[in-house]
């Protein structure tokens, strides 16, 4: 069976049931946008600019705000061309292109935060070790990893859903191309799609989960032992930020890939995809600069202004 796909496209639906949802979530996924924007591109350039922030916890989080960047601008802007208007086409080619990229920057994503809570499982329970363990080096070739994981999954994972026999019509039930939306417009046998995307679920998110998991399960025990509300308070000050961005991503993609089929869990799945898709990097940097005195620091000197610490 020829795949017609190619030469007509995709119409992503969204919320195109609900007009007036559409123009409110226009201008929310705006502001997202630009806040993620500016906020991300500010991690960047403190994590490169400033000395004091040149340590493995910067380098991994301006990785992280480079990944988001990415990613929201690989789907908002098409998102929002289709939130605004009547037309709400996307070429095959796009689609490839997004389906590909989101699939290779969200891997990458449950990768890096996994090494992130190793990394902090590091500061909090081998202090003493921390540079001689967490070296520049190491650093390079966690992210690498990650990025290489990312890579494959989604060679793996990409070409056997665009050889799907897609139905006549051609509508996705989603903002995005994404692999389940794409399996649910199959009108042929997707068992194989299915059981590889279960197999990469397990991969990408239910492993790279328990190993977080495990990690803070250590550092809680690690703490408990110090039995000091000083040592409470500087873990907690080192990996509250990252557990509040595994937290709000592992929720949302988990609900997105690991979803029932009905329409209930199905129309559900289309807005926690949004959140992970635009929320999640939006938040991501308000997290990490609000709750981090670094920082903060960081950003009065980029402006010229020296501020004591407290």
């Amino acid at each position: 069976m020829v795949n017609q796909s190619s030469t007509v496209g995709f119409l992503l639906l969204g919320f195109s049931e609900h007009p007036h949802l559409e123009k409110v979530l226009f201008v929310v996924v705006l502001c997202c946008y630009l806040l993620t924007l500016l906020g991300n591109t500010l991690i960047l350039l403190l994590a490169t600019l400033d000395p004091r922030l040149h340590s493995p916890m910067y380098f991994f989080l301006s990785n992280l705000s480079f990944l988001d960047l990415c990613f929201t601008t690989t789907c908002v802007p098409q998102m929002l061309v289709n939130l605004w208007g009547p037309t709400k086409t996307i070429s095959f080619l796009g689609c490839s292109v997004q389906l590909f990229i989101f699939f290779l920057l969200g891997t990458t994503e449950c990768i890096l935060l996994t090494v992130m809570a190793f990394d902090r499982y590091v500061a909090v329970c081998q202090p003493l070790h921390y540079a001689t363990i967490i070296h520049p080096r190491l650093c390079r070739q966690l992210a690498a990893v990650a990025w290489i994981i990312g890579l494959l999954e989604s060679v793996i994972q990409t070409p056997p859903t665009l050889r799907l026999p897609f139905c006549a019509h051609h509508q996705v039930d989603d903002f995005v191309c994404e692999v389940p939306a794409l399996i649910r417009l199959s009108c042929g046998d997707t068992t194989y799609n299915e059981t590889l995307m279960a197999v990469a679920s397990v991969v990408i998110l239910v492993v790279p989960l328990s190993l977080i998991l495990v990690s803070y399960a250590a550092i809680a025990r690690a703490v408990l032992r110090m039995n000091s509300a000083e040592a409470w308070k500087k873990a907690l000050g080192i990996c509250s930020s990252h557990l509040i961005v595994v937290t709000f991503f592992y929720s949302s993609v988990i609900a997105v890939y690991l979803q029932p089929k009905n329409p209930y869990a199905r129309e559900r799945g289309k807005f926690f995809g949004l959140f992970y898709a635009v929320g999640t990097p939006t938040l991501n940097p308000l997290v990490y600069t609000l709750r981090n005195k670094e920082v903060k620091r960081a950003f009065w000197r980029l402006l010229g202004k020296e501020v004591e610490p407290s």
